[in-house]
This record gives C-alpha cells, structure tokens and sequence, in this order.
C-alpha cells in the first residue's frame, strides 16, 4: 500500500517522521516498542488501510530518529506522542501501541482526542533489576555489528518472518544502538520500580482493549493481573492471547488485526 511522509515538529525543537498509509476513513496512531520504528505497523496497514488511516511515527532512538536518544523519559514519550496527534488536526478513532509503545498510548490517550485506546502487552509495571535481562540483552550481539555488516545480520536474524517485517526491523535497526534503550530505562528509574502504570489504569476514562501475550511471556507480570482486571473499570477489557509471545501483533496477526479492526468499528 502506497504511503506518505511528513516531517512533525516536537515539543522539545527535534522532529520526527510521520507516515500514512490509507487515504479515506478514520485515523487510527500506531505507537510503536523498542527495538522498532513506525514501519513496524506496514503489514498491519495493509489490511486496516483498506478502511482507516493508519498513521504512525519513530519514537526517540528508533528508526530515522535513530540518532536522538534524550531525553528518553515517559514523560517525553507521552509529550511527543501528544504533539504528534495535535498535528492531525482531527480527532482520532483510536489510538494503537505495543510494549513501550503501548505504555506511551495508555498515558497519552486520555490527553488528545480519541476515545479508544489498544494496548498490546503494555509495559505497566517494570520489575526492579530487570531491565538490561529482559530488554538489552538480546540486542547486544546484533547492535554490536559493524555498519557494513549490520543490515545482513538483521535479515537474517529475522529471517522467519514476513519480507515486510524483515524490512520493517531494518529500518529500526539498521543505524540504532543501545544507548536509547539504556536510557530509556535509567531515566525513568525502571531498575528502581518507577516504572508503574498501575495506578494509570484505575477506572480508566475512555474505551480501552488490552491485548495480552500468553502469561508465561507477557511482559505483564503475572502477579499484577489480578490488580488490573480489579480496578481497570466499565470501560476496559482484557484478551489474552494464550501461547502467544510479547510480538502477537506479528506472530498472532490475523487474530490480532481481527480485535483491533473489530474495536475501533
């Protein structure tokens, strides 16, 4: 599906890349996690572009904003999150992200105009002393590749997915390193248990869909379901995807894509 650019201006002087595909219908923003970029959300284009517009952008550290790593805190997050849509002009039929990307739409969906927020297995509650085992880790080996070497290496890293995922990871990838995601973590005290959005959650003021990954591979600890699905409120609801990983956007597309199509009407 063809799409187009712009350039969106940011709170703080940087700018970052906005893309749309779909050219009639709702607008829908896509939020996008770690170790991806706006074009993560190109497949999912493909099917809900025949009906919405789907618009999403690079958050910090992340695709061609890749070489902006600061400030990386949530706050920041939210504020270009927010000044990304204002750009719109126009209210949004929902507002889409996943991990870090869905932590971002949980705190920002309640500040711009929409009414419906999906959260694909948000980062609600870091672990103290987890951060680096469960978000830098695997990332080491492929980030430390020389420039030259380092689209090769991501290819066939990823090899098992679709072509348009493959080239969706090149793009977050390719001049990325690990700075932004350590920094993600320091500055938002994540080692420290800072990073809470528990009490975000409670009664939570507009329609929302929590898509969550199989327990065992949730990001969500297991331990605070219970704390969730007791205060989230009327207007929340929660489907997990059983034996599915933290990816389900990828790995459980059809399913995936049917919740979110369905969600946003």
């Amino acid at each position: 599906m063809a799409a187009s650019t712009k350039t969106v201006d940011l709170p703080d002087g940087e700018a970052t890349v906005l893309e749309q595909w779909g050219t009639s219908g709702p607008l829908v923003l896509f939020v996008h996690g770690i170790a991806s970029s706006r074009k993560a959300w190109a497949r999912t284009a493909e099917v809900l572009g025949k009906t919405h517009r789907v618009v999403a952008f690079d958050q910090r550290g992340h695709g061609d904003f890749a070489k902006i790593w600061g400030p990386m805190t949530l706050d920041q997050s939210v504020a270009d999150c927010v000044a990304v849509a204002d750009s719109l002009e126009e209210p949004l039929a929902g507002i889409v992200g996943h991990s870090w990307g869905g932590a971002v739409a949980l705190l920002a969906g309640p500040k711009i105009q929409t009414d419906r927020v999906v959260a694909i297995d948000p980062m609600i509650h870091q672990l103290p002393g987890r951060w680096r085992e469960d978000f830098v880790r695997d990332l080491e080996p492929l980030l430390a590749e020389p420039p030259e070497r380092r689209e090769a290496a991501i290819r066939k890293a990823f090899a098992g997915l679709p072509a348009l995922e493959i080239d969706a990871k090149v793009h977050a990838l390719k001049n990325m390193s690990l700075k932004p995601i350590l920094r993600l973590g320091e500055q938002n005290g994540a080692d420290f248990g800072r990073w809470d959005l528990r009490v975000a959650l409670r009664r939570y003021p507009i329609d929302l869909l929590l898509l969550l990954a199989d327990p065992a591979e949730s990001v969500v600890p297991a331990d605070d379901m219970w704390i969730i699905e007791e205060t989230l409120g009327p207007k929340g609801r929660i489907e997990v995807f059983e034996g599915e990983g933290h990816a389900l956007h990828r790995t459980a597309f059809d399913r995936y894509i049917q919740a979110v199509a369905g969600f946003l009407g």
